[in-house]
């Protein structure tokens, strides 16, 4: 669990000082930050998705957790725990600000914990104590904390709880998960948080279009299963 608490203080660091500091940037310099992240974001997210070694397995993880997603309404239910979050915790009046902090907490959230390396990271630290792949996340982390918290606000910060508890579950059930996750499942499950990133950064990052990319999640779990399935065909 050592890595886990190394990427939550980052992103809590990150988080803090771009909502103390960021402010200084002018507005076009933090649009530009966000842009470079949504475009980095894309980039990282395509090379994720050349892992798979079947494009239909992560196809049908999509729609059948997509479809997953919008049945249990999990975006709505983040949405509204940011809303209870920012109802609590943030006093701006301005409702433009008042929206920033249910995106900065949605579009974190999903950022910190789509990537290969949160999943990747988190049973590498459980299983062996490892956790060098975690302090590499939790300096890309704490830089992306600080340029989402410029320009979205506190909402940034309570990711941290999120990944805290997303690592944290993958670290105890890690030893539990041992000889289970083979290479092809993690390559699908990886090639499949590709796909959701790119819906991330088309969304909540680039603004171009809406995107309940968050209704994707169960689609990390369809698509390993997907794999383990057909592996029972004769």
């Amino acid at each position: 669990m050592t890595g886990t608490f190394i990427n939550t203080a980052a992103v809590l660091v990150g988080g803090l000082l771009g909502t103390r500091f960021g402010k200084l940037l002018k507005e076009r310099s933090r649009e530009t930050i966000i842009n470079g992240l949504g475009l980095f974001t894309i980039a990282l997210a395509i090379s994720m998705f050349l892992e798979t070694k079947n494009a239909l397995i992560v196809l049908g993880g999509l729609l059948i957790g997509g479809l997953m997603g919008e049945s249990l309404k999990i975006e709505d239910r983040v949405n509204q725990l940011g809303d209870r979050l920012e109802a609590r915790f943030n006093s701006e009046s301005d409702p433009k600000a008042r929206g920033y902090f249910v995106r900065g907490f949605m579009t974190s959230s999903i950022l910190f914990c789509t990537g290969p390396m949160a999943i990747l990271g988190a049973m590498q630290d459980g299983l062996t104590g490892d956790f060098q792949l975690l302090a590499i996340k939790s300096v890309m982390d704490g830089f992306a904390a600080f340029a989402l918290a410029s320009t979205l606000g506190p909402g940034v910060l309570f990711s941290a709880l999120i990944v805290f508890l997303y690592q944290g579950f993958f670290s105890i059930l890690a030893v539990q998960l041992q000889g289970v996750m083979t290479p092809e499942m993690i390559a699908e499950f990886t090639a499949t948080g590709g796909v959701i990133l790119i819906g991330l950064a088309i969304s909540s990052l680039l603004e171009i279009k809406p995107i309940r990319a968050g209704n994707f999640l169960p689609g990390l779990v369809i698509s390993p299963l997907i794999v383990y399935l057909l592996t029972l065909i004769p």
